[in-house]
């Protein structure tokens, strides 16, 4: 499902060019998940920006779906990162005038893959019917998470990205929106991309790389 091969980015400074990724390769099939760890600052925010078409990398190729990013328009690159790519932040970037059910129904609706009966199901397996027309703000943090995962998976994406998705929760809502978010990539058979800082979160995923240094190493 998803090919990264000789992935290379930097940024310039005051003080010239910082390499962040050196040459990253690995390969995601369908229904599969891996856990990218490593330290903070190590890059991981930066690789999964160049595999969901959200930056554009120095050189190397990102192929989702047999498609190479680099021979897309901007404007096929937005309609994939709409069809095809769900992605769940650390902040969890929802619209704060839009109510529960319109949240998650919202990436779907843009992309015109709107589907009642799974949002449906969706709200009930994330816990998220009863609180359908509460707004954002009347959300705690792992119920907010939940909406946003909820989001991303509502278009039956072919690949899910989420960055420290559990990065603003206590460890008991992070085991819980994690157990959540694994079952329902299960029941859609996407293929997951996880950053995360916890090695223990990154232990519940089929597989585990580390960063460092701009190079992937396996655990």
């Amino acid at each position: 499902m998803l090919r990264v091969e000789g992935l290379r980015k930097s940024y310039s400074t005051p003080q010239g060019s910082v390499p962040v990724l050196r040459g990253v390769d690995f390969t995601l099939a369908a229904g599969a998940s891996l856990a990218l760890t490593g330290e903070s600052g190590s890059g991981k925010s930066t690789l999964l920006h160049l595999v969901g078409a959200l930056d554009d990398a120095d050189s190397g190729e990102v192929v989702l779906d047999g498609v190479a990013l680099t021979q897309m328009s901007e404007h096929a690159r937005a309609a994939l990162r709409r069809e095809k790519i769900g992605i769940v932040f650390q902040q969890f970037n929802l619209i704060p005038s839009l109510t529960v059910a319109e949240n998650l129904g919202f990436q779907a609706r843009l992309a015109g893959r709107y589907d009642a009966a799974w949002q449906d199901e969706l709200a009930h397996r994330l816990g998220l019917a009863a609180l359908a027309a509460r707004y954002p703000e009347e959300l705690s943090g792992g119920q907010q998470q939940r909406v946003a995962i909820g989001r991303a998976l509502a278009v039956r994406p072919k690949l899910l990205l989420a960055d420290e998705p559990t990065g603003n929760l206590d460890e008991a809502s992070g085991d819980n929106v994690m157990t959540l978010a694994l079952d329902l990539v299960a029941a859609t058979g996407c293929a997951f991309l996880m950053a995360t800082h916890s090695e223990r979160l990154a232990a519940r995923l089929q597989r585990r790389v580390r960063l460092e240094s701009g190079l992937l190493a396996t655990q």
